[in-house]
Order: C-alpha cells, then structure tokens, then sequence
C-alpha cells in the first residue's frame, strides 16, 4: 500500500491509523497501547471511565478523573519499538458530556497527546488547551459542521491539527438526522470527504497549515482503507474492527454479542441523549424500546438529561454491557461481519501489510 506519513501537529505514526474511541470502557488503557504499539494511534474514551471505582455512583466525576490518571498510565507504560518512537495516545471526548472542560483539562496536564472531540461542535476546544502542546482534533461529519467550526476557530486564531471525518456508517453515535440514518438519505463518506476537502482549503490557506482529514465510519478490510486513501483522506479511523481483540478492554461476553451477530441485528435507534445511533439489537435494547425501564440513578453523565424523559439510562447500560451483564451494545455498520477473537497486531496487518 502507498501510503503518505499522517503528520497530527508534527506528531507521525509509523501507520496513518487512528483507533476510534469507544465508550463506555472498550477503548481503554489496554486497548490503546496495543494500537501504538503497531505504529497507529490509540484512542482513550473519556466517557464514564470511572465505572469501576468504588465511589463511581456517589461521586462519578472524581471516580472518571481518578481512572482517566489509571488508564493514561496504563497506555504511556509501554517501551515503544525504535519504529514507532512517538507512542502516540489520544483521549476522545463527548462536547455533550457534563464537566467536558474539566476532563479536557485534566487530559492536558496528564500529557496526553491528542483531544478528538465529537458528539457536539467542540467550539471551545482551543481555549481550554491554550498554552499546552496537547493537538486537538475535532470530529464532523459534514462539510457544514466543518465551516461552522472552522470559522469559530479563527476567532481563537487556531486551526485543528487535524480533522475526523465520520462517515453515516459508523458506531455509536451519529452526527446524521434520524430519518437520514434510517432511510440511508445519507451522503456517503466518500462524497463527504470530497466536500470537506473543499471547505477546508481556503482556511489552510489563510492560516498557512495542512488541515489532515482522518476519515472514519464503515472502513473494514484492506480495500476500504486503500479507496479512502486513494480519494484523499490521510489518514483512516476504525473502532468497531478493534473490539473483538484480546486487548480490547471490554468482556468477552461484549466481544461475543459482535461474534454472534447477524447483519439483520444491526440497527438504528434514537439514543436517550437525543443523537441517531447504531446498535446491536438484543433483549434489551427490544425491552427498552418497547416499554422503557425507568432510570434508578442519575450519573450525571450529560449536560442536557432528563431522567424522567429518557426510554432508560445511557450510563448504567453501557456500563453493564463492558462488564458483561445485559445492556446497549453499539456497533459500527459492518459489525456482524466480525467472526472471531484476534489480536491488534493481526488486525494491524491485515489493514496495512
């Protein structure tokens, strides 16, 4: 494969792979240290990471900031091959999150390298890492969110060191309208890519930097990283091929729900904080929509959440689902097509040779 080198700010993995973040707990310490390990950039979810620490009920956002100290440890322990000297870890987190500027902050002084930043226009990105040399990297998935976001950053007279574009296809949540998700009345990632590329090179003008586009959503085998590649993107971004591995972070049981899934299985729901999502259906996620279960505890996870609106409580299911037990399993499109347990490294090499 021709690849050119992904420079993020002056940072250079051996490979331009970003390992998507995925919460609650499946993108952790672990699962991102084995991706720098192969040459790619690891990717830390920022969300709930505290959820097994004892205090994680009573007080979530000192047991999150405890946990984020534990797993930026666990990802920067490792001595990385002459090959990959950089050893370069990100953090991703939601803009819808409740405390964001405190986890963006702490992620700063933790020294972690890169802040990608979605589930919202991270508008205020720029400010909170002024001063640091932390790169930041905001998430979009249309050209759009990118000349919104473009324009506010030059008030704060900062371009992004680099750009994810998320395709329609993609886990988790969604930055597509509902109906569009479910109808497939989606621009596709390859014409998005197209579209941003075109926003964004009169800002690179202007600013004298290159904006790399990273792009995500849908990427699986060897031949859909070479296309986007071939299209323009510098750089691919995969989390759901990552999570049958060894060292992902997520139970077995979590990792056996993707092995035993059927393309039908996969679907699209509206996610209790309001965005489109993609998910794997089961007995719970049936239950849930069907009849609701009512919320027992607030965690406190969002900015904008009503317990007493919401079918039932994002953080509790997600949480149960990492640890094994029943709970929302999202997915990316293409995850039915995962059929055993692997390692990083043999997902590395499939991807790029």
């Amino acid at each position: 494969m021709d690849m050119k080198p992904l420079n993020i700010g002056g940072l250079t993995p051996s490979l331009p792979l970003v390992q998507g973040g995925m919460g609650v707990g499946v993108s952790l310490g672990g699962l991102a240290k084995a991706v720098a390990e192969q040459g790619g950039i690891g990717t830390i979810s920022g969300v709930q990471m505290g959820f097994r620490e004892p205090d994680f009920a009573q007080n979530p956002l000192a047991a999150n900031l405890r946990a984020m100290a534990k797993e930026v440890a666990i990802a920067k322990e490792v001595a990385i091959a002459k090959e990959n000297p950089n050893n370069i870890i990100a953090m991703n987190f939601m803009v819808a999150m409740r405390n964001y500027d405190v986890y963006v902050k702490e992620a700063v002084a933790l020294g972690v390298d890169i802040i990608v930043s979605g589930a919202g226009l991270p508008l205020q990105l720029p400010a909170l890492v002024a001063g640091s040399q932390t790169r930041i990297v905001p998430i979009i998935s249309s050209a759009r969110a990118a000349n919104i976001l473009l324009k506010s950053w030059r008030k704060h007279q900062r371009m992004p060191d680099a750009m994810v574009l998320e395709g329609p296809l993609a886990g988790g949540h969604l930055g597509f309208k509902l109906q569009e998700a479910m109808d497939g009345t989606y621009l596709s990632l390859e014409e998005n890519l197209r579209q941003v590329k075109e926003v964004i090179a009169p800002f690179e003008a202007e600013f004298g930097v290159n904006i790399p586009i990273i792009a995500g959503g849908g990427l699986h085998t060897r031949a859909d990283v070479e296309r986007i590649l071939s299209l323009g993107a510098d750089g691919v971004q995969l989390g759901t091929r990552f999570i049958t591995t060894e060292e992902c972070d997520a139970h077995p049981n979590f990792k056996n729900a993707f092995i035993q899934a059927k393309e039908e299985d996969i679907r699209i729901i509206k996610s209790p904080v309001g965005l489109p999502a993609r998910a794997i259906e089961n007995e719970f996620l049936r239950r849930a929509y069907s009849q609701g279960i009512p919320v027992e505890h607030c965690f406190g996870c969002m900015a904008k959440c009503n317990p007493k609106e919401i079918p039932f409580c994002i953080s509790r299911y997600l949480v149960d689902v990492v640890q094994g037990q029943e709970g929302l399993v999202f997915t990316g499109a293409n995850g039915y097509r995962l059929d055993k347990i692997s390692t990083v490294k043999d997902v590395v090499d499939e991807l790029f040779g």
